[in-house]
């Protein structure tokens, strides 16, 4: 996912000419990470207006917790989780999406979950299906599949052990192959993926 930015350790020089006094430098680290953190919150929402709000929330929140970060994580993935925390809880005051289990029916799934999410990833559809998850497996799956992140990466970001996350990500599989065999889909997303 990162791929795309500089070296993290630009995030740490940069973090470290905040904590010093030039609070302007943190503006180098909006422009890097803006459009993740958009991305990440409007797979949560699915409104543009919503994400861009909740991005920008996060980002005031990373700013004011800068002395926070124990450097024992990347910047990304401190910063992510703050991020996260953020998005959950503002989407806990807002009705989630109402989306009827009929809808699913226009999405044909074969094959494994990775691939299919990777195709699918701007079909709203396969977002609403998400979203239909509970929130543990829900955030698990985002993380993981929309974010691209690897079970370690997404462990920090949520603030859970990797097994955890895997146990997680196995039992969103078999809940999103439950739902789409009620469907009807005989091929339904396979439930033995290892994890990256």
């Amino acid at each position: 996912m990162h791929s795309n930015h500089e070296d993290p350790g630009d995030d740490e020089r940069i973090v470290d000419r905040v904590l010093a006094g030039d609070i302007d430098a943190f503006e180098d680290i909006v422009l890097r990470w803006q459009a993740p953190l958009l991305n990440l919150a409007y797979r949560f929402s699915r409104d543009r207006g919503l994400a861009e709000e909740m991005a920008q929330e996060a980002c005031l929140k990373v700013f004011r917790s800068l002395e926070r970060w124990r450097r024992d994580a990347k910047f990304s993935t401190w910063m992510f989780s703050v991020a996260l925390n953020h998005y959950r809880t503002t989407m806990r005051r807002h009705i989630p999406p109402n989306v009827e289990l009929g809808e699913l029916d226009a999405v044909t799934w074969a094959g494994d979950l990775a691939s299919e999410m990777d195709a699918a990833a701007n079909d709203s559809v396969v977002r609403r299906a998400v979203a239909l998850l509970p929130p543990k497996y829900r955030d698990t799956i985002v993380v993981y599949y929309f974010q691209q992140q690897d079970v370690a990466e997404t462990a920090g970001m949520l603030g859970l052990r990797p097994g955890t996350v895997k146990a997680r990500l196995h039992r969103a599989r078999k809940l999103l192959k439950t739902k789409l065999r009620a469907l009807g889909h005989p091929r339904a997303v396979t439930t033995q993926e290892s994890e990256r």
